[in-house]
């Protein structure tokens, strides 16, 4: 059994109380909208998310309340609404194997359907008559609104820093862990101190999380199965991290001409095929892992200073899935 199927088992009973809410706050009575819901719905994600929500909660309290429930379905529903959006934006046809909501149907009623999903986080989020968390789900909403503003620009500029990935993916992913964090712990009451010692740790979780992703683009198969094809990012127009280092490294040979490569409108696979080879052979796998274990380890640093619990070592079982996950 992995970590992540170990958490998931560990708070099982909470899991099973999200997801109903989840499909309770989904139910319309539009027999489309029903179905398609009921589609998607039918495989769950990993929701590493809501987990984050509970574990914040236990971890300041020693409990999961309703309002964390109901906050984590609101979180765990606007995220799920960003997927949607982001597949009519990419017009990406599959998602982790799956057929995603615009292939299946069209864009109209993708974007739709994203809609309904986002105004029930924010009837979900109401429901906890929490303000605070209420204020975490619409300040998410706008980052990640932000980050997707901020991925195309830089696509469309050929701006390639690392401080520029770092913010596009603190906005994009990032900041679905911090609210996550934020909604736990103000479910429960934590003190500010508490709330912000956590909200630090899941920004560095949630940037472990999609340099990860991000490293699983390089790879046919990691070592197992990733569940997303070799070089989606770049036929996207997304260079990130391993890339971008090498890029950056203006004395390795045939640098001009994997600069000029990536300013390219579109590549060919070929094209995508040799970006990659450049970003492998030339250390930029190995400086994403470094620059995950970085985070990794000061996001454990801020874990040690809350009391040992059940809760505190389980979210940090949370991060080393986070970093050692095959897909």
């Amino acid at each position: 059994m992995s970590e992540l199927q170990e958490l998931q088992k560990s708070i099982a009973e909470e899991l099973k109380a999200l997801n109903d809410r989840i499909d309770c706050a989904l139910k319309s009575p539009n027999l489309l909208l029903n179905s398609i819901i009921g589609n998607y719905l039918s495989v769950r994600g990993k929701q590493v998310r809501p987990i984050v929500v509970m574990l914040s909660a236990k971890i300041a309290s020693g409990h999961v309340n309703a309002k964390a429930i109901e906050g984590g379905a609101a979180v765990e529903l606007l995220h799920n609404a960003s997927l949607i959006h982001d597949d009519v934006v990419d017009d990406s046809k599959e998602r982790r194997g799956r057929k995603t909501v615009n292939a299946l149907w069209d864009n109209h009623i993708a974007v739709l359907v994203g809609d309904y999903f986002t105004t029930t986080a924010l009837n979900c989020a109401i429901g906890t008559n929490e303000l605070k968390i209420i204020d975490s789900i619409c300040r998410l909403g706008q980052k990640l609104s932000l980050g997707e503003l901020d991925q195309i620009h830089n696509a469309r500029c050929n701006l390639l820093s690392e401080e520029a990935y770092m913010q596009v993916i603190e906005r994009k992913t990032a900041s679905l862990f911090v609210a996550c964090a934020e909604i736990g712990c103000n479910a429960v009451g934590a003190s500010e101190d508490t709330i912000k010692k956590l909200s630090d740790f899941a920004l560095l979780l949630g940037l472990c999380f999609q340099i990860r992703d991000d490293i699983f683009d390089y790879f046919t198969s990691d070592g197992n199965t990733v569940g997303k094809p070799t070089g989606n990012d770049l036929r996207e127009g997304k260079v990130t991290l391993p890339l971008i280092h090498v890029l950056l490294q203006k004395a390795l040979p045939d640098n001009d001409k994997m600069l000029k490569l990536c300013s390219a409108d579109q590549l060919s696979e070929p094209e995508i095929e040799t970006l990659i080879e450049y970003a492998k052979n030339n250390g930029g796998i190995d400086y994403a892992r470094e620059k995950m274990k970085d985070l990794q380890n000061a996001a454990e640093k801020i874990l040690d200073t809350f009391p040992e619990s059940a809760a505190r070592e389980q979210m940090r079982h949370l991060l080393s899935y986070v970093v050692t996950r095959s897909y």
